[in-house]
């Protein structure tokens, strides 16, 4: 079902960080970096894919991520959502049920076999697909998965994801060059300013955390084990 009210988006922002929050899919530690997918290191980490054991933030965060793409995009803009894989899988069907459009999702690469497929579902010449990703760092994944789903025929000029770190100057001009606007719910700025609010964390951490958001790639540079 379409949601017909919603909150501003500052506010649609300030929730969704505390929900993430709440379930502790956020996690600062400035002592003992993590290791990024990049391989390189981060004070911060976040888990959303938590979010699919948790029903109440879930069906909150899919209305919110569902009127926000169509507050932006419009609400007949599209005809498919498609999911990446695999992280973007369980939230582009909850998004596609809410917009009552078909699902499909996309293989980071083909399967080795029987068709040898990266499209999994219908996907048609001419449908404007929707990329659904549970968030984005600094946008570069995304262009596989978009090229991909041009690559049958159909566009793709969207992607919504529900956690988009905020802290690369150059995220949104990669997917920009490549045709693509990002929607999002909230960033590690509105993460930072709850857990404040909460005190959450203590004064050290969110001032190594504020450190890093305001400077990432120095610290990461200053931090590298190898």
């Amino acid at each position: 079902m379409i949601p017909s009210t919603y909150p501003s988006t500052p506010e649609i922002a300030r929730l969704t960080a505390r929900m993430l929050l709440e379930i502790e899919a956020v996690h600062f530690n400035a002592r003992e970096p993590f290791t990024l997918a990049s391989g390189l290191p981060s004070p911060t980490y976040i888990d959303c894919r938590k979010l699919i054991s948790f029903p109440r933030i879930r069906a909150t965060l899919m209305d919110f991520l569902t009127v926000t793409v169509m507050r932006n995009a419009g609400f007949e803009s599209f005809d498919n959502i498609a999911g990446g894989e695999t992280a973007g899988i369980p939230f582009a069907a909850l998004v596609a049920e809410r917009m009552a459009l078909p699902m499909s999702y996309v293989r980071k690469k083909p399967k080795g076999y029987g068709r040898n497929a990266r499209i999994e579902g219908a996907m048609s010449a001419g449908q404007r697909v929707l990329l659904v990703e549970d968030l984005t760092t600094d946008g570069g994944s995304k262009l596989s998965f978009v090229d991909a789903i041009r690559d049958t025929g159909a566009s793709c000029a969207h992607t919504a994801v529900i956690f988009y770190y905020g802290i690369f100057p150059e995220t949104e001009k990669t997917l920009g060059d490549h045709g693509i606007t990002l929607h999002h719910l909230c960033t590690w700025r509105d993460v930072l300013a709850e857990a404040r609010a909460q005190g959450a964390f203590d004064a050290e951490t969110l001032e190594a955390v504020e450190t890093f958001l305001d400077a990432p790639r120095e610290w990461q540079d200053a931090h590298r084990t190898t």
